[in-house]
């Protein structure tokens, strides 16, 4: 009954968005590194549902979705669920330290360049694009929702 209660909200919340066509589609491989060097993969959490949050460190919409993906990480996490954070607003490890600790994130969050993410979510580079941008990859290996390039900020 969690999970079912956990992909209606992961829905609901993409719903809210419109996605970037074409959806479904395979998701292709994107890592980055955490603060610590690790590198945190698509690739790595396959059988999973997944949600990967685009996001920028000062963004207070980011930091809200960050602690609600904290508090979904730990009531489904155990049922296959994982959400991670990528910052792409030329963060660097320290940034990415400071924003999981003043923000208290039980989930990995990494950092990767701007342009690759925008590539990663099938955005144009001369698109604005708003933050936070989500997607969610299901066990399967298949993006069934991406937010719209707008986001919310």
């Amino acid at each position: 009954m969690r999970y079912v209660c956990l992909l209606a909200v992961v829905l609901g919340f993409s719903a809210l968005l419109p996605a970037k066509p074409p959806v479904p589609r395979p998701a292709t491989e994107f890592s980055c590194p955490d603060a610590d060097g690790k590198t945190i993969s698509v690739s790595k959490f396959k059988g999973k549902v997944v949600l990967i949050q685009f996001l920028i460190t000062n963004c207070s919409h980011c930091q809200a979705l960050s602690q609600v993906l904290t508090k979904l990480q730990g009531e489904y996490g155990s049922q296959g669920f994982q959400a991670f954070g990528v910052a792409i607003n030329d963060a660097t490890p320290e940034m990415v330290r400071s924003y999981v600790k003043d923000h208290q994130l039980g989930i990995p969050v990494g950092y990767a360049p701007h342009d690759q993410a925008i590539g990663y979510l099938g955005f144009s580079a001369l698109e604005r694009i708003g933050v936070p941008q989500v997607m969610v990859v299901d066990r399967h290996g298949v993006v069934q929702a991406q937010s719209d390039p707008l986001g919310a900020c």
